[in-house]
């Protein structure tokens, strides 16, 4: 079955402040949605706005702020060599987990492969994504080198990672 086109799922509501906050639910798609109004000052006069909006629950609340912040990242292994097997997959998921709890940050969902891996991490909007990639590659390029004989013998200068990263 094809995806419907993106105007097949535009949903419109009357432009009054009575249907702020009203949940509807897509059939086909099965996804909640939440309608927001906000009146807006256009000219001299004021127009309603409408639009819906997924139902989020992750929002995360700081002192001053309400967030959302997830960030994707992927490293690869310098030399792109084939070094990780699922127990070392499994030892840098504790890793990573433990450098995301320093930066009261969140490992949502880490994999990887024989020569890199993906992680989906939630931030908050105080940590910057450069510090938080560059401890979660140091520390996880020590602590695995310390754990496993094998890649000191590999990686001799004491780099586990290629020195770029993906972040989307």
């Amino acid at each position: 079955m094809p995806l419907p086109l993106l105007e097949s799922i535009i949903i419109e509501f009357p432009a009054n402040i009575e249907s702020t906050g009203k949940s509807i639910t897509l059939g086909f798609l099965g996804q909640q949605f939440v309608a927001i109004c906000f009146q807006h000052l256009l000219g001299s006069r004021f127009s309603n706005y409408t639009w819906s909006m997924e139902n989020n629950q992750e929002l995360t609340h700081g002192r001053h702020c309400v967030f959302a912040m997830h960030v994707h990242l992927v490293f690869i292994t310098k030399y792109r060599y084939r070094v990780f097997d699922a127990a070392a997959i499994q030892t840098l998921r504790e890793i990573f987990n433990k450098v995301c709890t320093d930066f009261a940050s969140t490992l949502l969902e880490m994999d990887g492969e024989d020569n890199h891996v993906h992680l989906l991490i939630q931030y908050p909007p105080k940590v910057s994504v450069s510090s938080l990639v560059n401890s979660l590659k140091g520390v996880s390029s020590r602590m695995l080198r310390q754990q496993r004989t094998d890649l000191r013998k590999r990686y001799w200068k004491g780099v586990l990672w290629s020195p770029s990263y993906f972040a989307a």
